[in-house]
């Protein structure tokens, strides 16, 4: 059971292109993480689609903590980005704080996308934009997999993916007019 990571980037990326974004950042965490390979694939698949240039030094991989996107988003801002997906709640967390310490307004200056819709993601400061995966979903189908296996029933162990849902709030908005 597994969130689909495709879909996840292609939200995330889709909703600050459409709001003028063209340099998009990406925060992912360790090069070994399966997810995180995933979601790099999906950004170069949805940049190519849609024309945007997403070179290497636009992704930066980091652990999964506050600190570690704080780190790296605070690169991709030296770099110019105007909006930063992270692959996590806690990374896009560190992302605000990056900007924040560089002097600039989430999301006046820079737009960060977070993942996960965690607890609390709306009561941040600003209320963060995340791509929230259907947790309860997942949880009551590997459940009834597990029970159906139990009673002996046949059950698929190939991968089960669950779309994602992006749930837009503070932390995004228009790109910049001058950067």
């Amino acid at each position: 059971m597994s969130c689909d990571d495709a879909v996840a980037v292609e939200q995330a990326m889709g909703h600050l292109y459409s709001l003028g974004h063209r340099r998009i950042g990406l925060v992912v965490g360790p090069p070994d993480h399966v997810p995180s390979r995933r979601k790099l694939r999906a950004a170069q698949q949805v940049a190519a689609r849609t024309g945007l240039e997403l070179p290497d030094s636009c992704v930066e991989h980091a652990l999964f903590s506050l600190e570690g996107g704080q780190a790296a988003a605070a690169r991709l801002l030296q770099r110019g980005v105007t909006g930063i997906v992270c692959a996590s709640d806690p990374l896009a967390l560190g992302a605000v704080r990056a900007a924040r310490r560089r002097g600039l307004g989430v999301p006046g200056d820079v737009s960060v996308v977070g993942y996960d819709d965690s607890s609390f993601m709306a009561c941040t400061d600003p209320p963060l934009t995340t791509v929230r995966q259907p947790i309860e979903a997942m949880g009551r189908a590997a459940v009834d997999l597990l029970v159906g296996e139990i009673e002996g029933a046949r059950v698929t162990h190939d991968e089960v993916l669950f779309e994602p849902e992006l749930v837009v709030r503070g932390s995004t908005g228009p790109v910049p007019q001058q950067r």
